[in-house]
């Protein structure tokens, strides 16, 4: 067998690779990881489930998260405006008002011993877990912009440029952690763009906003606030980064998003002033940032991995983030990816084959993600529904933690989209006339499930 420069070569330091590298770098295994812009950099994804903390407990990370003062996160709380009806759903006891909360302490998590999770400032929070990777034994190559890669039958060569000129390292299991870019997902071709899901954002940060505005009691300052607004589809996150600075996301349909960065402005103000305590409120703050965009929001992959390549993270597949699901996914992807990894290179079996655990349990839990999504978009009125009914909260409250893994549906989401299902086929039916239009089916099964 030819000897490779590395055993294992990832592409991306975001959480995926970081995380990644970090898992491999403590099992002695030879890594590097190849990141092509310079930390500390802005991204967006700034708040967290609590599934995470197992990944930062099993990498000794948790102590730097406690160190570095994240705000804690203890649950989530969905908003409507003052004037917004509330819904006799008058079905089987279930009632509904689009104004809810919920705590992650009211349900115990296996291998989670802290009753919250983090909000976090990405620049600082990447670079964090980058470095905690190199602590750990893993060698870290910044501003290193990879090409491609070549596949031999004997080893995977991965082409990156430093300053204009071309290099080369073999190693022996490539790790796609690239992001967005899906850069082997690209190259094989792999990528489907999603059928149902066309989101696009606009987001930035602000000084100063009084986070009591939106709450109705106390204590929920912490939490994240997703305000629904009146414009189908259309949403808005509320997302704490630091005792006074505030993350505020619009995220809506491509159809509303203008390619003109005046009209974008304007949609964003627009859209908040819909809801006129929380646009008064963010008038009243300092804007820190210029708006961001994000498009191109849902996809997935025809496969997770190939002989000697992984997908891992966002390079394997993103989802709507309604729920907070990016980081908490590619976290997962490398607490799940890396026990194949180590073996594949324990037995020398580098095939696609070495990895389908890791392949099969995250489609199992991104599956999971995807039909809970569809249900909220569809008619979110239920999922509100669902978390203030005693009989599905706890259930609920599951899925919002992240632990959507195990199941091949949880029993909880098929009831849900059973409903749903009633409701699209029924015309006639009561709660019909509040079925979102993002799909003209939600529950049609996707090329992308």
């Amino acid at each position: 067998m030819i000897k490779t420069d590395i055993d294992v070569g990832i592409i991306g330091g975001g959480p995926a690779g970081s995380g990644m590298a970090a898992y491999l770098a403590k099992a002695g295994v030879n890594c590097a990881v190849f990141e092509r812009e310079l930390f500390p950099r802005p991204h967006v994804g700034e708040s967290l489930v609590p599934s995470s903390t197992r990944v930062f407990k099993e990498l000794g990370f948790l102590e730097k998260m406690e160190e570095n003062r994240f705000p804690h996160k203890y649950g989530a709380v969905w908003t409507s405006s003052a004037r917004a009806p509330a819904y006799d759903m008058n079905f089987e006891g279930l009632s509904a008002d689009c104004k809810v909360d919920i705590g992650f302490a009211e349900r115990d998590q296996a291998g989670v011993n802290q009753d919250y999770t983090y909000h976090v400032d990405r620049g600082k929070f990447d670079l964090l877990l980058l470095q905690h990777s190199h602590e750990l034994g893993a060698k870290v190559y910044e501003g290193v912009a990879v090409s491609g890669v070549d596949f031999c039958n004997d080893y995977a060569a991965v082409k990156y440029s430093i300053g204009g000129k071309q290099f080369t390292v073999t190693c022996k299991i490539v790790i796609d952690a690239s992001g967005r870019r899906t850069l082997i997902g690209n190259q094989m071709k792999w990528r489907i763009k999603d059928p149902v899901f066309d989101q696009y954002a606009l987001h930035t940060w602000f000084e100063g906003y009084d986070r009591h505005t939106m709450a109705w009691k106390n204590g929920l300052d912490n939490h994240i606030f997703i305000h629904f607004l009146p414009i189908t589809n259309t949403w808005v996150w509320q997302i704490p980064i630091t005792e006074s600075v505030t993350s505020v996301g619009v995220v809506t349909q491509k159809k509303n998003f203008s390619v003109s960065r005046e009209s974008r402005e304007q949609f964003y103000w627009e859209c908040l002033r819909s809801r006129s305590e929380l646009h008064d409120a963010l008038r009243a703050s300092q804007q820190l940032r210029s708006l961001k965009e994000e498009g191109d929001y849902s996809y997935a992959m025809k496969q997770l991995a190939g002989d000697r390549v992984v997908l891992i993270g966002d390079a394997g597949r993103f989802v709507d983030p309604i729920f907070s699901t990016g980081v908490s996914i590619a976290l997962n992807c490398a607490r799940f990816a890396h026990a194949d990894v180590i073996k594949a290179l324990e037995t020398g079996n580098f095939t696609r084959e070495a990895f389908s655990t890791y392949e099969t349990t995250i489609r199992r839990g991104t599956k999971n993600w995807y039909n809970f999504i569809k249900v909220y978009y569809r008619l979110n009125v239920l999922f509100t529904a669902f978390v203030q009914d005693p009989r599905y909260r706890l259930d609920v409250l599951q899925l919002l933690q992240g632990d959507v893994y195990d199941e091949q549906e949880p029993t909880v989401l098929t009831r849900m989209r059973g409903i749903v299902e009633q409701v699209e086929k029924s015309p006639n039916h009561v709660w019909h006339k509040l079925l979102g239009d993002l799909t003209a089916n939600a529950f049609v099964e996707a090329a992308t499930a």
